[in-house]
């Protein structure tokens, strides 16, 4: 089958948001699970992954990914055997690389800037956000010739608001922060509250003065047809969960 991920027009380089269509996987994980921490079966989760590559024109080995921790840390990616290395963000300048990003509900995040020949992917939960993950990875692009005023960003699916419900001290960790942050909360039950993730992560990107930020759209919690979902997995009462990818490569 031919795997058609979702893209989008401010990415001027070969990129893709894929769904979870076109795998081998079988059970909770159908169908493409990319993710190596499941608890799916590392052979085909490995045939997921040589689709993805070759999706992108890469071999599989250079379908590269990090071990993702909720940091804000950046790894500079200049070959295979960078993979694996703890970070939640990488950027890079070699043509011959994807580089890829895991999610199943955070926000993954794609930038290029076309005129340097810098990429980046970045893991944006909402503690990498927080602590400034995307700030770390325009920097990291800078410090490989990027401009910021050049560099797009795209956040890819994640979830949305109306699926995000969180406690009071969830807030407070965001207020304590930035009282503006207020703005993405929303009144849920009782003293819950439901929290823009996405809305979040685009008003960080558009701070930093990008050419361009934006999201691509479509909720990973409402749509079980075509994504992952960590949430929707633990309400469900399920043992486990697939893992999306979304890359990029110049």
């Amino acid at each position: 089958m031919n795997l058609t991920p979702l893209t989008s027009d401010d990415l001027p380089v070969r990129h893709g948001f894929f769904t979870r269509l076109g795998g081998a996987s079988s059970g909770v994980f159908d169908s493409l699970n990319c993710g190596l921490g499941s608890s799916d079966q590392r052979d085909i989760v490995l045939i997921n992954r040589a689709r993805v590559a070759a999706t992108m024109g890469v071999t599989p080995d250079n379908l590269v990914t990090v071990h993702q921790t909720h940091s804000a840390d950046v790894a500079i990616v200049e070959s295979p055997a960078d993979a694996g290395l703890k970070a939640d963000a990488m950027v890079t300048t070699q043509p011959d690389l994807a580089l890829a990003i895991m999610t199943a509900d955070c926000q993954p995040v794609l930038f290029v800037d076309p005129d340097a020949a810098v990429i980046g992917a970045a893991h944006a939960g909402w503690k990498g956000a927080l602590t400034g993950v995307l700030e770390a990875t325009v920097d990291a692009m800078e410090t490989l010739g990027g401009r910021r005023k050049n560099i797009s960003a795209v956040i890819g699916p994640s979830i949305s608001q109306r699926a995000y419900e969180v406690g009071p001290e969830f807030l407070d960790q965001f207020t304590d922060d930035d009282l503006a942050n207020a703005r993405f909360f929303a009144n849920g039950k009782n003293d819950r509250y439901h929290f823009d993730l996405t809305g979040y992560g685009l008003a960080r990107l558009r701070s930093l003065g990008l050419h361009a930020a934006s999201w691509i759209g479509h909720c990973t919690y409402s749509d079980p047809e075509r994504f992952y979902s960590y949430r929707r997995s633990v309400h469900r009462k399920e043992a486990d969960y697939g893992r999306l990818i979304s890359t990029i490569r110049i």
